[in-house]
């Protein structure tokens, strides 16, 4: 029985730590803020895993898995970026850009539960993801113009909810072996991260980012692809008829 429950605790943690960045946000705290994001991605990641090692898979794990990305990586980093970026613009677009990116990911959860996706991707950006990229850009405020910040979101906001494929790679397990050795990955990943946590979130924006824009130019690849067969079928239609 305890063993069942195991993989829950990862959940939760993910849950906590999406609650306490939050808090953290809201004391003006950013780098902290994205550095929990950050590690809630770590646990996420490694929930599903260890509950297939457990074989202890279910629904409700399922059901709290996607709750509890809805804070930490939808509401928590929509929070970071509003708090950081566009608090001090027009309270009406402020509060749009800002809702909307988690209702898209509580969209794009709500999609991924109930409809059966292709082997080996995902549909749409994953919400993990684009929470990071969100709470790690919030970073950059006093370098990039708020304009730019609000396109980001709404770009991110759509990736979730569109049909653009992104490789997935949580189907990539942990032997029972090996088990024994995640608190101690953690454990790491959170020394590494504590030691350094002004540069850690920023570090990993760049290969969120690069996730992120691999689905949308394989996206367009696929268009231009459709595009050129459309153009050949047309250009045979017409030489036959001519």
């Amino acid at each position: 029985m305890i063993t069942k429950s195991i993989p829950s605790l990862f959940t939760v943690g993910n849950l906590f730590l999406g609650i306490i960045s939050i808090m953290l946000a809201f004391h003006n705290n950013y780098d902290l803020a994205a550095l929990m994001i950050i590690i809630a991605m770590l646990l996420d990641g490694l929930d599903g895993r260890v509950a297939r090692a457990l074989n202890a898979q279910s629904e409700f794990g399922k059901e709290l898995d996607s709750l509890s990305d809805v804070i930490s990586f939808g509401v928590a980093p929509a929070f970071i970026m509003y708090v950081v970026a566009f608090s001090d613009m027009t309270p009406a677009l402020g509060w749009v850009v800002t809702a909307i990116f988690p209702i898209c990911g509580a969209l794009r959860l709500a999609r991924f539960n109930v409809k059966a996706g292709i082997p080996g991707y995902f549909i749409g950006l994953p919400i993990p993801a684009a929470g990071g990229v969100a709470c790690t850009l919030a970073l950059f405020h006093e370098s990039i113009p708020a304009p730019y910040l609000i396109i980001a979101m709404l770009l991110l906001s759509y990736l979730m909810v569109s049909t653009v494929k992104y490789p997935n790679f949580k189907k990539v397990g942990i032997s029972k072996k090996a088990l024994w050795l995640t608190p101690f990955v953690i454990a790491a990943a959170v020394g590494i991260a504590l030691w350094k946590p002004e540069q850690t979130p920023k570090l990993i924006f760049v290969p969120l980012v690069l996730y992120a824009l691999l689905g949308l130019k394989k996206n367009v690849r696929m268009l231009n692809r459709r595009r050129g067969k459309q153009r050949d079928s047309e250009e045979w239609v017409r030489s036959k008829h001519s």
